[in-house]
């Protein structure tokens, strides 16, 4: 089921069933690299860096190494078998700097239903969203300011429609620190609310959409085995943070007051 391969930020080990993630990682060496570029101009060392659905850790090994020996990663993972890996590639990467937590992010803390996958069979393992089903493995379930952090300066948000509970149970934390957010909005019935609840934070919102291939990806393989497909996230930077982006803006949903 899984296999390790040479990448771009270190060794990892991937779910070879995993049609995304774990392929990418196979025939490039890396996993949708547009994101970490973005990193790269935001992140500096000593920063700690929240995580919300780290998955394998192929991003990751990304922001710990960007954050450096005095800086702090917090990747929360909610899938039990994907979190062990998360584990093993923090491990052999040798990062210490990583403090990986199987939880799921939410508004309010108590417990969520995982759905039981079957990790032996092809699937998109990073698309899986809890709460769904009545069935299957429970998972504790967190909000963000119930985890009491002493500094937050970069949050991403990856967590399958889970984003905008998960910013409202962070509303402390993104007060008191104003942190860059790094947001998944993928789900059209969801992205308003989304957009919304994080402007009343205070934030201005700029589109990114990182292909899942790049010509110039680590492995050096011309075959582009994802077409056109793209990530669809936000950089989320605070007002009163001078920071220039070069991407569109994100447009408050119509009918909302400014």
């Amino acid at each position: 089921m899984n296999e390790l391969a040479e990448c771009r930020h270190g060794k990892m080990l991937y779910n070879v069933h995993d049609i995304y993630v774990g392929r990418s990682l196979k025939l490039y060496g890396e996993f949708s690299e547009g994101e970490c570029e973005v990193f790269r101009q935001v992140v500096r060392p000593g920063w700690t860096v929240l995580e919300l659905g780290a998955n394998i850790g192929a991003h990751t090994v990304c922001l710990a190494k960007l954050v450096g020996p005095r800086g702090r990663v917090i990747a929360l993972e909610p899938q039990r078998v994907v979190f062990q890996t998360l584990c093993a590639n923090v491990a052999l990467n040798n990062l210490q700097n990583v403090d990986c937590r199987h939880l799921a992010a939410g508004e309010i803390s108590g417990s969520v239903i995982m759905p039981r996958m079957d990790y032996t069979q092809e699937f998109n393992f990073a698309g899986i969203s809890v709460g769904l089903t009545k069935e299957g493995e429970q998972v504790q379930l967190t909000s963000i300011d119930e985890l009491e952090l002493p500094a937050c300066h970069f949050i991403k948000l990856d967590i399958e429609g889970m984003e905008r509970e998960a910013i409202q149970g962070a509303t402390k934390t993104i007060n008191r620190f104003k942190p860059f957010l790094y947001v998944e909005n993928d789900r059209p019935d969801r992205s308003d609310s989304l957009i919304q609840s994080i402007y009343d934070l205070g934030y201005r919102m700029y589109w990114h959409l990182p292909a899942l291939f790049s010509p110039s990806n680590y492995a050096g393989n011309s075959e582009n085995v994802f077409g056109r497909t793209v990530s669809k996230n936000m950089l989320c930077v605070h007002k009163s943070i001078q920071h220039s982006v070069a991407g569109p803006e994100v447009s408050i949903p119509v009918g909302r007051l400014p």
